[in-house]
């Protein structure tokens, strides 16, 4: 009977001090958002400010498909569409400037600097070419039903404030 005491007495010890150090615990940070591209940009930063557009290629030379987006997003530039990339060891005070934390990151920018599209991960090159040619001129791409983004890329259309989130594979720093 002795030792059934002593074990109930230990086992509400036990108990109380589990109880106590649960009240004691600090509670975990809210998580912060991540992985975002600016929604506005100084012109003068980049390439050609007196384009009327500007197509911004944020990559890293480590990053497998950054070489890919950019060279998509090359095939571009106009007189009406500056296309520049920015890539992170050589440019690194506009990433830090922009607070750009993940690659490829592409922005759609208009003559003011207001940022028009994004996208954040592999793209197609239809999809950006779309996007470029909507941004600049709403209504001119046929439309058809369902996902209008199939490169895998967080598409951000920032006049309508919706976001298409798919699967990505943006390499974060």
């Amino acid at each position: 009977m002795g030792s059934l005491l002593l074990a109930l007495v230990i086992g509400a010890a036990v108990g109380v001090v589990a109880l106590v150090l649960r009240r004691h615990q600090v509670p975990q940070a809210p998580t912060q958002p991540r992985h975002q591209v600016p929604t506005q940009v100084d012109r003068t930063d980049f390439a050609r400010p007196d384009a009327p557009w500007l197509v911004a290629v944020f990559t890293s030379a480590t990053c497998h498909v950054c070489a890919d987006v950019a060279r998509k997003a090359a095939v571009l530039e106009s007189p009406e569409v500056a296309v520049h990339e920015v890539e992170f060891s050589s440019s690194r005070p506009l990433h830090e400037r922009y607070a750009i934390d993940a690659v490829p990151a592409v922005i759609i920018v208009d003559d003011h600097g207001v940022v028009r599209r994004s996208f954040l991960g592999p793209i197609t090159a239809t999809d950006l070419w779309v996007a470029v040619a909507e941004t600049r001129e709403p209504g001119s791409t046929p439309t058809s039903g369902g996902c209008q983004n199939h490169g895998g890329a967080h598409d951000h259309d920032h006049d309508h404030d919706s976001d298409h989130d798919h699967d990505s594979e943006h390499e974060t720093r």
